[in-house]
């Protein structure tokens, strides 16, 4: 009886593949993952080209994504992960801390964009988060973010464009407090509704941009200046 009670567990359990080029720090991940009932560690692997193998025999429900490797990158891993495995979240976990691999990372699909300063400890939240459909961005770099978009603006020339969809002011409040980081809980706490309110409208935002993640909603945001970036 709890021999079948432990393998429906294990069934349930989000399946997790780590990814990384330092085989101490897998290990430790892989320890603390592994204390965790609802986390069921599939594979590792130490580079781009490995982990896309990987990935194709163990159909992991969350990566946990390297950025900068040997052989092939996170980023290119990241791509054909996605390709093939369109409902696998990716979550990048690393020391790089550069605008240019964040954007990359973005554009390639990934569920969030870590740095390895969180405590190992927290990986955990982050993977059950980002298998819920949240999207994760450390702090320091949610700000270089908006910067580099922000930038990407002036840079461009004033041109016309046919009129994107129109959000509501709701949208706007919600949309600019998902530009920050901040997760749904948040969210309706500072506007005062409720955390399935906050679901709703981030819901509704993607689908009249026509997007796929809260992210991309950002990124799109900042690129039409309906933010405001300061």
């Amino acid at each position: 009886m709890a021999d079948n009670s432990t393998s429906l567990r294990r069934d349930e359990a989000i399946r997790v593949l780590i990814v990384d080029d330092h085989a101490l720090f897998r290990r430790g991940l892989q320890m603390v993952l592994e204390g965790e009932p609802d986390i069921d560690v599939v594979g590792e692997a130490g580079d781009g080209h490995e982990a896309i193998e990987k990935a194709e025999q163990t159909t992991p429900d969350v990566v946990l994504m390297d950025v900068r490797m040997p052989k092939r990158s996170g980023i290119d891993a990241t791509i054909e992960i996605k390709d093939t495995l369109p409902s696998t979240k990716i979550l990048m976990l690393t020391i790089s801390d550069e605008e240019a691999d964040l954007y990359e990372a973005i554009k390639a699909g990934a569920s969030g964009y870590l740095l390895k300063e969180i405590s190992i400890e927290e990986v955990a939240n982050a993977v059950r988060s980002v298998h819920q459909g949240q999207s994760l961005i450390s702090p320091s770099m949610a700000s270089k973010l908006l910067s580099e978009f922000a930038a990407m603006v002036k840079r461009r020339d004033e041109r016309s464009q046919v009129p994107g969809p129109r959000l509501t002011d709701r949208e706007l409040e919600v949309l600019k407090l998902v530009a920050k980081g901040m997760n749904n809980r948040d969210i309706g706490a500072e506007l005062f509704i409720s955390e399935n309110t906050v679901k709703n409208h981030v819901r509704n935002i993607l689908e009249k941009l026509h997007l796929h993640s809260r992210m991309e909603a950002v990124v799109y945001a900042v690129r039409e200046k309906l933010l405001d970036i300061k």
